[in-house]
Formats: C-alpha cells, sequence, structure tokens
C-alpha cells in the first residue's frame, strides 16, 4: 500500500498515462480518504485503493452505422463496468464529441461512490460514444442507437449492467437502444432506465437530477436555519437537470435568473417563471433550439460565449457540463454574494474551484451527493421494472426527498469539522466505507 497521496497518484497516473480527466476524480478523492484509510489499516492491507481505481472490466468497440445519404460513418463504443461490490453496474451513457476513455473512467468512478451514497443496491459504470446527435435526423439516430446496441446487449443486463441516459442521450435514444435489445435477444427487461413511462419507466425520473439537487441544496441551508425561498439562483445549461432546478427552485419560492448552452447564456432579472420555462422545455427538447432564442422572445441580455457565474446571486446550480467552473469564476461567484453551491452536473468546479469554496467555507455539495437524485430514481425505477409495479408521483418523490436526505445525513456524519461540513470529505468517505466493505467481504473481486 502506499503511503502518501502524492506516491499513490504517481502510481495512478504511471498505470493510466494521459487520462487526465481521470486522475482529477482518482485525485478529489484520494485527498479525502488518505487520512480515513491511515486510521482504518485494515483497508491498507487489502489494497482498496489500488483495486478501486481499475475497472472490473472495461470494453471498446466499433459502431459502424449508415447516414441518409446512404455513406457508411464510424464511431467508437465505450462501456466501463468499474465495480460491481454493491450490486449491477448502474451508470449513464453519454453521446457527445468529446467522449473517450478518460472521461467515461472518471463518470465511471465518480459513479460507484454516488451509487453507494444513494442507499440502494448498485454498482457503478459508465459508457458512451464519440457520436454526436445534434444535427441528426430521428433516423440517423435510430441507426446508431441499433448499432451501438448490437454489441452493447451482450454485456449487459437486468442483474449485470444497466445504463441510462446522460448528455446526448435522452428518451428519444433510450427508445431506439431498448428496441434493438429486445429485438435481439427477444426479452422485454429492465436493462435500461430513463424509459417512456408507458413501457416501464418511473414518474420524477425526467425530474429527479435537478429536483435531487434543489433538495439537497435545502438540505444543506437547514443547517444554517436557512431555505431556498427569496434567494436569487444562477443555474447553468438548459437541458433536463437545468429545467427541472430551475422547476423546483421556483416552487421552493427561489429565483432562477440564468439558463446557458454551448454557445452562450441569458440573464433575466425577473426571474424565470413557470410559462418561461414552458417556452424553454419547448425550445430545447422539441425544437432542440439554442437558448439565444430566449433571450430574443423576452428582450433580456444575451452572451455569446459566456457562462452565468458572474451575475450575482445567493445559490448556484452547475448543471451544464465537466470542469465549467474554473478558480476564477469559484471566486466571482463567492464575491458576488453566494453562500451555496449545489452540483447537478458531474463534477463541474474545477480541483482549484473547490479549494476555493472550501476556503472561504461556503455551503458546496459535490456532484456524488448533489447529483445522486438521477442515480437514485434510476435504482427505484429498477425496483419498479423487477416487482413489476409502478409507483405514483407522489411515492416516489417521497421516496427521492428521503434518499437525498439521506445522503445529506451521511456527509455530515463523515464531513464534520469543528463548525464547518466539509461536504467533499463526507461523501468521499461514506460512499468509499460502504463499498470497500463489501469487497473485503466477497474476497479478491
Amino acid at each position: 500500500m502506499t503511503n502518501s497521496i502524492d506516491e499513490f497518484m504517481s502510481l495512478c497516473r504511471e498505470k493510466t498515462p494521459g487520462e487526465k480527466e481521470f486522475h482529477q476524480a482518482v485525485c478529489e478523492v484520494v485527498e479525502s480518504l488518505m487520512p480515513h484509510i491511515d486510521k482504518n489499516p485494515r483497508y491498507k492491507k487489502h489494497k482498496i485503493l489500488e483495486r478501486v481505481i481499475i475497472p472490473e472490466r472495461t470494453l471498446m468497440f466499433r459502431v459502424p452505422w449508415l447516414d441518409d445519404a446512404g455513406d457508411i460513418q464510424i464511431n467508437t463504443g465505450y462501456r466501463i463496468e468499474m465495480n460491481s461490490a454493491l450490486g449491477p453496474y448502474k451508470g449513464g451513457l453519454r453521446f457527445h464529441p468529446s467522449v473517450n476513455l478518460s472521461i467515461l473512467k472518471f463518470l465511471a468512478f465518480e459513479q460507484v461512490f454516488k451509487n453507494s451514497l444513494t442507499t440502494l443496491p448498485m454498482g457503478g459504470g459508465k459508457g458512451g460514444s464519440d457520436f454526436d446527435p445534434k444535427g441528426k435526423s430521428d433516423n440517423e439516430v435510430m441507426k446508431f442507437c441499433q448499432s451501438f446496441m448490437t454489441e452493447l446487449c451482450r454485456h449487459i443486463g437486468p442483474n449485470t449492467d444497466v445504463p441510462a441516459g446522460d448528455i446526448g442521450v435522452g428518451g428519444r435514444e433510450i427508445g431506439y437502444l431498448f428496441g434493438q435489445y429486445k429485438r435481439i435477444r427477444n426479452e422485454f427487461a429492465g436493462i435500461l432506465t430513463g424509459k417512456a413511462l408507458n413501457w416501464g419507466g418511473s414518474l420524477i425520473r425526467p425530474e429527479a437530477t435537478g429536483y435531487g439537487a434543489t433538495y439537497f441544496a435545502q438540505e444543506m441551508l437547514k443547517t444554517k436555519k436557512d431555505s431556498i425561498k427569496g434567494k436569487t439562483v444562477t443555474v447553468s445549461g438548459s437541458g433536463n437537470v437545468a429545467q427541472y432546478t430551475v422547476e423546483k427552485v421556483t416552487q421552493l419560492g427561489g429565483k432562477v435568473v440564468t439558463l446557458s448552452d454551448s454557445s452562450g447564456m441569458i440573464y433575466d432579472p425577473e426571474g424565470i417563471d413557470k410559462k418561461k420555462l414552458s417556452y424553454v422545455m419547448d425550445l430545447k427538447n422539441v425544437k432542440r433550439g439554442r437558448i439565444k432564442e430566449y433571450a430574443e422572445e423576452y428582450n433580456v441580455v444575451y452572451e455569446a460565449g459566456k457562462r452565468p457565474w458572474d451575475i450575482k446571486c445567493n445559490l448556484a446550480f452547475p448543471s451544464a457540463t465537466q470542469n465549467e467552473i474554473s478558480k476564477q469564476d469559484a471566486q466571482s461567484l463567492v464575491d458576488n454574494g453566494c453562500f451555496c453551491v449545489a452540483e447537478g452536473a458531474n463534477m463541474p468546479t474545477v480541483p482549484e474551484g473547490v479549494e476555493v469554496f472550501s476556503d472561504e467555507k461556503i455551503l458546496y455539495g459535490p456532484s456524488k451527493a448533489a447529483n445522486a437524485g438521477g442515480v437514485a430514481v434510476s435504482g427505484l425505477e429498477m425496483s419498479q421494472n423487477s416487482l413489476r409495479l409502478s409507483w405514483t408521483r407522489e411515492e416516489v418523490d417521497q421516496r427521492l426527498q428521503h434518499i437525498m436526505k439521506s445522503i445529506h445525513e451521511t456527509c455530515l456524519k463523515y464531513g464534520k469539522e469543528n463548525n464547518y461540513v466539509n461536504y467533499v470529505k463526507g461523501a468521499n468517505i461514506g460512499g468509499f466505507v460502504k463499498v470497500a466493505d463489501a469487497m473485503i467481504d466477497q474476497g479478491l473481486i
């Protein structure tokens, strides 16, 4: 067992050269875990850290498909089956040009501990492709999804690996993927989550990540005897997570003033109310338009190439993508009055930005805790599929709230430092302990 963070990270980089996103994720976790492991020698003896950073299985495959012009296109497909100590591999599929092995390993590594925190029996995994659904016809997306699933289907199953959606993989893609699995395997099984309600999906699943991040922020604020009501809130992104964060924040009495996409951001000082949110949902989910059109519709500020972290706010929900908050952005947020950050995206704050939040002692909910609502309801969808039952909206929402509260309590248990709660430390140790204990119980897995 290595004896220092630097020594361990040197070993990790040697084994996985060039995987900078993965190294970032491992370093963030190890910095929290090493003091805890030093106090618990059995984790050293069983070399849990050395084992947990290596996937149980890494799949890479060719995905050929025909575009509408009849030309052959070729993408690369991936599935990282990271850790199954707690249950079947569980984690999303991402279709985006930026997808590579390093990014998926970082996401899969994070997913292991996030899933552990939910209290549900799920391991961790991640997958996807460098395919870009933007600008593709429905027929082209279907052809790609069918080719992708033709290979993936032999590696997944309700008791083995249950993927979900992620960036670039919504209801349309899940439907095409599920249909191809059923066609090849001749079985109707709960092998994907995020399905449509009329064929095995769960109520609240589309809302779950955004709702969950908001519930987690509310729990953090309660520790200060505060709430979301009356707060000015900035949200990045304008996809699924951002949309339902806006909806729940608004329901709880907050005022969301920003949204963004890859082209730029809008700032609406009057707030994005229910009517405006409905416009955003139609724009993004149906028309697949750009957020700039919101600015034109409501005559508000649009800034090309900008993110919303210079806007004055009390709360911030980064809900777009990884590494979207730099050190300067983090400092700008704090300087502009932000005292609570709940991450809706996966690891949206760079390590130097996390240091700013920690040094300033603001409430900071890292992604593996704050955005676990999505995978939590995915887990509830798995349960409903296994039982051949469908729970009501109220039942699922109540279970989601309970899970987010439990995650918060775990963070408090392992993250208290005098008068400050280090949620990064709490989430990392809380997620790790459960996985590590299971690995020891199960022998050399």
